[in-house]
């Protein structure tokens, strides 16, 4: 093994103290002191929304990355806090009338049971297309999606340092087990790697697989490094610790074992890509934030930025220009701009497609070339992602130019294709055919997926 790694010429790790890490949750609402000198109606909100939608935040999100003068409209407080609208006015009256009748623990669950099954707790088929095997038994925490890429999702990484509110996995945070997606068994997981030799990237996902000890990660990583896996070239991480906890990287107790074995996958010849989620510039203006990436670079891993358009957020291009220059400057890839999931409090945080290009596009003219790296603005949806790529007149008719990023089958990639303009649509579903045309190319063989026929 190699030495822990030391980084001359950069800012000391002992500069830095080590700090504790304070959280609170939908049970602790009012033990966070700052929050109680708002309007006693918003704390009534927050305590009916949090009932339905998971809620967690630290003392660092809290304290350093909020503007508590610009409250509620602040971004950050945007991201991790409840607001009203994040559910349906209808799911909202329902909810705030067993509280405010005093209903007890296991009626309100009951209540947030049948709202949670109605937000399509699981898009773009996750729970049911995504699902591989091995020796005939279908892998729990794996997910098998696209032929180059497998998702896994440890079970000790099942929980973030905070909660964003517009989250597409919100249901794995919710206690109920129907809707979690884990694994603890790293020989199941390396047993279907070593069978599926096609498989290139290994992604590390959640939650976040950043809460797990370093220990935890090392025993499904490091088996990687024997030579039955050199098809593995690309191990990825997501996570969103590097804004919700730097200190993970820097300061925790096994934070050096972490950026070691970064450094041990790195020479020994895999791609380490940290896939960092940030949305919006507030995020990565602390010192503790830009000394973890300086860590994490050092090794040789690299850092790419993803994560939605959303409003109350970053639906401004003046925000994402501002967000992918600062990403630039500290070394990290622009990598994704995706359109807000359908799925939990989209109805909150959706933004027209229209509306999305547009931010994009003028996001894009603000920025050098270095920065232009991002993609987008791409939906996430059942048949693959799909970016929209502009907006055209093409004999007379006004579309949407579409294609595929990426595709369950491989041969989509990259193809265009057109849906009629569309002011209001905001998921591809919404869209229809332009030109006449009954259907988009691809869905008779998407149906036949669905029904396992293809």
């Amino acid at each position: 093994m190699n030495s822990i790694v030391t980084f001359p010429n950069r800012i000391p790790t002992t500069e830095f103290e080590e700090r504790r890490f304070k959280v609170y949750t939908d049970r602790q609402l009012d033990k966070i002191e700052i929050i109680q000198n708002l309007p006693e109606e918003t704390l009534f909100e927050m305590k009916v929304v949090a009932s339905v939608l998971p809620f967690r935040v630290n003392e660092y999100v809290i304290n350093e990355l909020i503007n508590w003068d610009k409250v509620p409209n602040d971004p950050i407080y945007q991201l991790v806090f409840p607001q009203k609208g994040m559910l349906k006015d209808e799911h909202y009256e329902r909810m705030a009338k067993m509280h405010r009748e005093g209903a007890d623990k296991k009626e309100i669950q009951a209540v947030a049971k049948e709202i949670r099954d109605e937000l399509n707790p699981h898009p773009a088929g996750q729970m049911e297309m995504n699902m591989p095997e091995l020796d005939g038994e279908v892998l729990d925490g794996v997910q098998h999606k696209y032929r180059e890429t497998v998702l896994f999702f440890p079970a000790q990484g099942q929980t973030c340092h905070s909660y964003c509110t517009f989250c597409f996995r919100w249901a794995q945070f919710v206690g109920d087990k129907d809707l979690k997606m884990a694994s603890t068994e790293a020989e199941k997981l390396h047993g279907y790697l070593q069978e599926h030799t096609e498989v290139t990237d290994l992604l590390v996902t959640g939650g976040d697989p950043m809460v797990m000890k370093t220990k935890n990660l090392v025993q499904y990583l490091e088996p990687l490094l024997q030579p039955e896996f050199d098809h593995i070239q690309t191990i990825r991480i997501g996570t969103k610790a590097l804004t919700f906890w730097p200190y993970r990287f820097v300061t925790d107790k096994d934070a050096d074992e972490l950026i070691d074995l970064f450094a041990r996958l790195v020479d020994a010849g895999k791609h380490v890509a940290i896939m960092a989620h940030y949305n919006h510039w507030q995020e990565i203006t602390t010192e503790i934030a830009e000394e973890a990436i300086r860590r994490i670079r050092a090794t040789g891993a690299e850092i790419r930025a993803q994560g939605p358009l959303i409003k109350h957020v970053n639906d401004d291009a003046d925000a994402w220009a501002k967000l992918w220059k600062k990403e630039v400057q500290l070394g990290i890839i622009p990598y994704y701009m995706f359109v807000e999931r359908d799925t939990g409090a989209k109805n909150y945080f959706e933004v027209p497609l229209v509306e999305a290009f547009h931010i994009y596009r003028d996001a894009m003219k603000k920025v050098s070339g270095l920065a232009r790296t991002a993609r987008g603005p791409s939906m996430s949806a059942g048949p693959g992602k799909v970016e929209i790529q502009g907006i055209a007149e093409i004999k007379g008719e006004k579309v949407f130019v579409l294609r595929f990023l990426q595709g369950r089958n491989p041969d989509w990639v990259q193809r265009p294709f057109f849906a009629k303009y569309s002011e209001t649509a905001t998921w591809l579903h919404e869209l229809e055919p332009a030109f006449g045309e009954e259907k988009f190319f691809f869905e008779d063989e998407y149906e036949a997926m669905k029904k396992g026929n293809g």
